[in-house]
């Protein structure tokens, strides 16, 4: 098995919304300032935030096939939904303003914050610049539902219309991460080494499932996929990720056996909730700002490399090992949290 085990996704309708593979870059302040060298632990980072459209992000990677199966289907509207400061949304703004479809958004208030920061700033700016049609919903209102009546009712005038879940997170949409998982193998080849550890936030849990699947796939440990969990409890995060891992492993047409145990999530990382800053969070977006000048969110990205420092100074990661973080991007969401960071 390998890389070319994942040829089938190169069969399924697919937009190019990259510019290329994003690189990886090898955090070498980082491993001096937590003193890794004398453990031989070589810390790297997948720079997913670094994509030209929408300011970039682990979304493209799921857009890319939601639309390309879109665009096939002769869709002119895409509407999504997600939180108010969704990165998900954002992007698909952005994709549908590259690609001439139009884009109305549903924005549920998934987190206890307000203000103008939160609400009128970062991501729901670009919302609006990208030519889309956010609407912030009121406490307690389904998203969902009002997409798909706002659907029904463009279907109803004659419009084709493609609806889009939380994080674009299907067995279609991780397929974007399976095909990530396909070119961090290469990039090893290319370097000469192999991740023991690759890391990233779980939030709708598309980015894990694809990646999980894409190792499935490839004959790999599921398990060195690591997770923090960022939205839902530990284990709802867990099986969500596997179900998704499981389903997208069928529309690659291998047969998708893979059980909880077969996914690593930590929820340590959650604090309070979804979108809520904890002291570790901030820390760590200071750490990697400070040292490697990369920017992480306070969402998911930041929660997520907060997890990665406590199993660093915890002994987790072993003696050794390399480890690559998955920059998620949601760098927008920073300007939304100003008084976090104060």
């Amino acid at each position: 098995m390998g890389a070319a085990s994942l040829s089938t996704l190169d069969a399924i309708p697919r937009v190019d919304l990259l510019d290329g593979p994003t690189p990886i870059q090898r955090l070498e302040r980082i491993e001096r300032a937590l003193g890794l060298a004398d453990r031989g632990i070589r810390l790297y980072a997948k720079r997913d935030d670094l994509m030209s459209l929408g300011g970039g992000g682990n979304k493209l990677r799921k857009l890319e096939y939601h639309l390309g199966g879109a665009l096939a289907d002769g869709v002119d509207t895409v509407v999504s939904v997600g939180g108010v400061q969704s990165n998900h949304a954002r992007l698909t703004a952005a994709a549908a303003a590259r690609l001439g479809l139009a884009c109305e958004l549903f924005l549920a208030r998934m987190v206890p914050r307000d203000g103008t920061d939160y609400e009128r700033n970062g991501n729901v700016l670009l919302d609006d610049l990208f030519n889309a049609r956010p609407s912030i919903l009121a406490p307690g209102e389904n998203a969902l539902e009002h997409a798909n009546a706002r659907a029904q009712a463009l279907r109803a005038a004659g419009h084709t219309v493609l609806v889009l879940p939380t994080g674009g997170s299907t067995p279609l949409g991780a397929l974007g991460y399976a095909r990530c998982a396909r070119e961090i193998a290469q990039q090893e080849a290319q370097r000469g080494l192999r991740f023991d550890r690759v890391i990233v936030p779980n939030g709708s849990a598309g980015t894990q499932a694809g990646l999980v699947a894409g190792y499935a796939a490839m004959g790999r440990d599921t398990r060195s996929v690591r997770a923090y969990a960022v939205l839902a409890a530990e284990d709802r995060a867990r099986e969500t990720a596997r179900d998704l891992a499981n389903a997208a492993l069928g529309l690659l047409g291998k047969e998708g056996t893979l059980t909880a145990g077969d996914i690593e999530v930590d929820g340590g990382e959650l604090g309070d909730g979804y979108g809520v800053p904890t002291d570790a969070m901030v820390a760590a977006v200071r750490l990697m700002a400070s040292q490697e000048g990369v920017l992480l969110d306070p969402v998911y990205s930041g929660k997520a490399f907060a997890g990665l420092l406590r199993d660093l100074r915890c002994g987790v990661v072993r003696e050794g090992e390399d480890v690559l973080f998955v920059v998620t991007g949601g760098t927008p969401g920073l300007f939304a949290y100003r008084e976090v960071f104060a």
